[in-house]
């Protein structure tokens, strides 16, 4: 995958990066091939004495820890240098995880899946929709938790009313949806293009946390995600959804994942605030942000949905919490709401996990995924690092 677009490390790091762990993955031209890496104080460090791999990293029992006390050595050099392309480049953070998502968490993400399928995919008739469902959908969900027995009465009462929907049935309901977002190995990371189906002509950025999870299901970090989206493909119906999702590049993540340590905990991530900043090329902009406190389901509730006896990850797995935020700044015209335009530059930040930056181009233009699993198992082998694995 080619370099695209520059950044600087003081575009991405988090704003305390010099009290946080930050763990990512660089291709490194001198080691050849990809490396999981520490970051920091500007420098990277190989991790691959380790671990070879971010999964068997994320394995390690007190691995934030272990990191914190590791020596100085084995840095591959700059930050910068590896954003710019001096000796490599930057990649997502993991590799072998499971790379799965939760879907229709947040009241307002809710709303505008219902629109959604009412409007069978067509942007031009959302804003009717929108005005009809919002007084009765907005006031019944805020603040709803999920399963309980206010939500079930809540259930019953919006069925009496007709406007029950398969999405308020995994928003409020006892049983989260829980998808695959896109295969091991294929998230794109900042700098890196986005891919947007050229099928579609209603899509959206979507500014998610997403959760490190280990493979007996403990949460270790966290890091940001853009799950991309086509609302009118998934609009068209439900069954679509793994068309609307996983599509070439429409998967980021990053850029790095940041290991509960000191003052970051799972009690702090509960309270970010991610914001999403779209700019286009036609002079567009677009400002949003999602609360993470406004989530109808907890964090461990959502990872307990998905690792359990019935379902496992014995490579680990990152889940994508969801987002709150569903733009409707109209762009193309009245009423026809946001979609995305070539070109568009997307910024998902919060201060303590940095900023993924991405640009947004066709899927059939962006580089093809083509270093998959048994490419990483074949460079590894290479470098005599299987055993590592």
């Amino acid at each position: 995958m080619l370099r695209q677009h520059s950044l600087k490390s003081l575009d991405i790091l988090p704003e305390d990066a010099s009290e946080a762990v930050l763990v990512g993955r660089v291709w490194s031209d001198a080691a050849g091939g990809p490396c999981p890496v520490l970051v920091r104080g500007g420098q990277v460090f190989d991790l691959t004495s380790l671990s070879a791999t971010s999964s068997g990293l994320f394995e390690i029992e007190n691995l934030a820890e272990r990191l914190v006390s590791l020596p100085s050595s084995a840095c591959l050099g700059k930050l910068d240098d590896f954003l710019s392309g001096a000796l490599g480049r930057l990649l997502a953070p993991i590799d072998l995880q499971a790379v799965k998502a939760a879907g229709v968490t947040f009241a307002d993400s809710m709303l505008e899946r219902v629109i959604e399928e009412q409007a069978r995919g067509d942007a031009g008739r959302s804003q009717a929709i929108r005005e009809k469902l919002a007084p009765v959908l907005g006031d019944s969900l805020r603040g709803l938790v999920a399963g309980s027995a206010q939500a079930a009465k809540v259930k019953e009462l919006l069925k009496e009313m007709g406007l029950w929907s398969q999405y308020l049935e995994v928003g409020i309901g006892p049983d989260a949806e829980i998808f695959t977002k896109a295969q091991p190995m294929s998230s794109v990371t900042c700098g890196d293009t986005v891919g947007i189906h050229p099928i579609s002509e209603w899509n959206n950025p979507e500014p998610e946390i997403v959760l490190a999870v280990r493979s007996d299901g403990k949460i270790i970090g966290a890091t940001l995600g853009n799950d991309v989206n086509l609302r009118d493909v998934e609009g068209r119906s439900a069954l679509l959804l793994g068309k609307a999702k996983d599509n070439n590049a429409s998967c980021s993540i990053g850029p790095f994942v940041r290991l509960f340590h000191g003052n970051f905990t799972l009690d702090v991530l509960r309270t970010v605030r991610v914001s999403l900043l779209v700019q286009g090329e036609d002079g567009f902009e677009m400002k949003g942000e999602s609360p993470m406190e406004a989530i109808s389901r907890s964090p461990e509730n959502l990872v307990s949905q998905l690792r359990n006896r019935n379902h496992q990850y014995p490579d680990g797995a990152v889940l994508f919490l969801g987002t709150m935020f569903a733009p409707v700044k109209d762009r193309r015209g009245p009423g026809q709401g946001f979609t995305h335009e070539v070109g568009d530059r997307v910024e998902i930040a919060t201060p303590t996990l940095g900023r993924l930056i991405n640009w947004v181009d066709r899927t059939d233009v962006c580089d093809e995924w083509s270093f998959g699993s048994r490419a990483l198992f074949r460079n590894l082998a290479v470098r005599g690092l299987l055993d590592k694995a």
